[in-house]
């Protein structure tokens, strides 16, 4: 059942708070998901969150903390000390929830909640997890699963789901692997339901099954899970071992933080550590003021090239009042070419292999853009010529070198914003960071190198 947290609840709750009211929190929060349970901590003050968490009952409030924001578990964490954190945290998760909570605590206090374990297969697996990088599907994967000998009976598969079922929140197949332990394939649930207990595994399961290796990067996990709707995966060492196992539910994860990370990457700034709402004053400065600097900078170079075209300005004042629409315009284009490169990288729908179709096809898109915009440049200037003498008797030329000036402006910036993503994807560059201030501050530069250039072109006459 979903929770609404509403400023009403979180104000009654915080009333119970205030006043011991332990009887009355509990009957709160006893119908409650763990995630709404740290939704609401998150939203309370830290002692508010301290005491309510106390109340919290084994499993219930190991689950609380795994879901919890990160900063927001750091605190609440403080007050445990390492054999607690062992006890009532770690030994209540799965191994992958747990490698995650030790993995975000400090080195020196890693080592102590390890050594508190009990379990010595949970603190088995769970060493093994913290080594793998935490971006790859090792540092992301489950231990517990199920799986049987090839030679087993579908009976053998039905005991060992029985055996594990307290263990595994989600089993959704049943992996197959031989005397060596090597993945030979699975069998989904619905085969174990609608065949013969005695049929012999070996003639049931699907020797096709889809798996991933331990060290591959956790975003081409999470695009191959989307690409093939599977609700899990396989992991695999570098000899087909199986190692463990990446659901769903996981990925979900990956794929909403590594999207908040481009789309704030994209807004010409450095990703936050934590969430929007849990971030300092300080922190969001932080990331942000660098960038806005960088961009600073980098638009008074728009100056300087204004300057080197300072008399065929002074000569054509008119010139000076196209200079926000040709710009605007480049920087517009660039900034849509980048954002749909890098939204394709990140999906895989396309890669750095194909970037001379990608070129080929975003010149043929900023071509036809820059010619509609240079003809409507040019309608402008053609139709505000006969209400206005602004434009003078050479509105014609003035109207041309606008209209060739998107043309060009529009075109380069295509190329720019598609091309950018791609040399930095190829460099091992997050292509994010090609963001569209960042195109768009490039575009300006160069725009008015091109648009002065071809002013000056079309109006040679006009301006001796």
């Amino acid at each position: 059942m979903s929770f609404n947290l509403s400023e009403k609840n979180l104000e009654r709750i915080q009333e119970h708070v205030l006043h011991k009211r332990e009887e009355a929190l509990l009957n709160e929060v006893n119908e409650m998901h763990p995630a709404d349970i740290a939704d609401l901590l998150d939203r309370l003050d830290l002692d508010e969150a301290r005491y309510l968490h106390s109340l919290l009952d084994g499993e219930v409030a190991a689950e609380v903390i795994n879901e919890l924001p990160e900063d927001r578990r750091e605190d609440l964490l403080e007050d445990f000390s390492a054999k607690e954190i062992a006890e009532e945290v770690i030994e209540q998760l799965d191994s992958d929830d747990a490698a995650d909570v030790i993995a975000e605590l400090p080195e020196d206090v890693q080592q102590e909640v390890l050594a508190n374990i009990d379990d010595s297969e949970l603190k088995s697996e769970i060493t093994e997890l913290l080594s793998y990088d935490e971006n790859t599907a090792g540092g992301l994967m489950a231990k517990e699963l199920v799986k049987v000998n090839v030679g087993a009976s579908m009976l053998d598969c039905v005991r060992e789901l029985r055996e594990h079922a307290d263990d595994i929140e989600h089993v959704y197949v049943i992996n197959v692997v031989d005397d060596h332990g090597k993945l030979v394939g699975t069998i989904p649930l619905k085969k174990l339901i609608t065949t013969s207990l005695r049929t012999p595994v070996k003639d049931v399961y699907d020797p096709d099954a889809i798996t991933v290796k331990a060290d591959m990067d956790k975003e081409e996990v999470s695009r191959i899970m989307a690409k093939y709707d599977l609700p899990v995966v396989p992991v695999v060492d570098d000899r087909g071992r199986l190692v463990g196992r990446i659901t769903i539910d996981d990925v979900v994860d990956v794929m909403r933080e590594e999207e908040t990370e481009d789309v704030q990457k994209m807004g010409g700034m450095e990703a936050l550590e934590y969430s929007y709402s849990n971030s300092s004053l300080w922190e969001m400065v932080k990331k942000r003021a660098g960038w806005l600097v960088i961009l600073l900078i980098g638009e008074g170079f728009t100056a300087t090239a204004m300057s080197y075209f300072e008399d065929e300005i002074a000569k054509a004042v008119v010139l000076a009042l196209f200079v926000p629409m040709i710009i605007s315009s480049g920087g517009n284009t660039g900034s849509q070419a980048s954002s749909l490169i890098c939204r394709a990288l990140a999906v895989g729908d396309v890669t750095t292999k194909e970037w001379w179709r990608i070129v080929k096809r975003e010149t043929s898109v900023g071509l036809t853009l820059g010619i509609v915009l240079g003809v409507v440049g040019f309608l402008r200037v053609a139709i505000y010529a006969q209400f206005t003498s602004l434009y003078g008797p050479h509105w014609v030329p003035i109207g041309l070198a606008i209209g060739f000036s998107l043309l060009g402006v529009v075109l380069w910036g295509n190329l720019i914003g598609s091309s950018f993503p791609l040399l930095l994807k190829r460099v091992g560059m997050d292509p994010a960071v090609s963001s569209a201030p960042f195109v768009a501050t490039v575009v300006d530069i160069t725009g008015l190198v091109i648009y002065f250039t071809i002013a000056s072109l079309f109006l040679a006459g006009i301006l001796l």
